[in-house]
């Protein structure tokens, strides 16, 4: 099972009253959906829920959800917060068979670009998808995918292909080996470049003076 565990009230109040009564007492608010029964209203410990967010481990990954002696692994979709307060607001999970594929976005983590090659050439590294779809099993999710950019160069192109993947997973798109990031040369590097072509250019265009013997 999962490492985190929510340990879940089911609340009876349900709608904008019965999440605001939730909020007072201290409790987040949240909703139960997936598989083939209905949508349950349930609320968390603000604290324990606030501590199992700041794992990193919370959204987009299985998680046990547990009513009583009851367990089931859950994935958390959503979770809205206040925008002046930051305050977790709402959250909603998803049953899930642990063992059954499904289809989740998971973040794209590069590494080493300050030692890969593109960086002492005047590269830079420009990213085109932050995070991947991918069908994994629920109990494989993986919390990024990595790229490593040691060898690096300008004029590289990382594709979907080049990032491994847990076993059994694949990207949801399939049809081509798409772009995640491409090494080009900075803007920077450009403009120093131009510069140096323009005094170049100047220095060979100015008149020599001559001495006198």
């Amino acid at each position: 099972m999962a490492e985190i565990i929510l340990n879940v009230d089911v609340r009876d109040g349900v709608g904008t009253g019965g999440a605001r009564a939730a909020r007072r007492a201290g409790f987040v608010p949240g909703v139960l959906y997936g598989g083939e029964q209905a949508p349950v209203a349930i609320s968390v410990n603000e604290k324990d829920f606030r501590k199992s967010l700041y794992t990193g481990k919370l959204l987009g990954h299985l998680v046990t959800l547990k009513y009583g002696e009851e367990t089931q692994p859950v994935i958390a979709k959503d979770i809205q917060f206040d925008p002046v307060s930051d305050r977790p607001l709402h959250f909603d999970l998803m049953r899930v068979d642990a063992k059954a594929p499904l289809k989740i976005e998971v973040p794209v983590h590069f590494l080493n670009a300050d030692e890969a090659p593109f960086s002492r050439q005047g590269g830079s590294l420009e990213v085109v998808r932050h995070a991947v779809e991918i069908l994994v099993r629920a109990d494989q999710i993986p919390e990024e995918l990595v790229v490593d950019l040691t060898k690096a160069e300008i004029g590289d192109t990382i594709r979907i292909s080049d990032i491994k993947l847990p076993k059994g997973a694949e990207a949801t798109i399939t049809d081509r080996d798409f772009v995640i990031a491409t090494i080009k040369i900075s803007s920077a590097a450009l403009s120093e470049a131009a510069d140096e072509a323009a005094d170049a250019a100047v220095a060979e265009t100015a008149p020599v003076e001559k001495t006198e013997d």
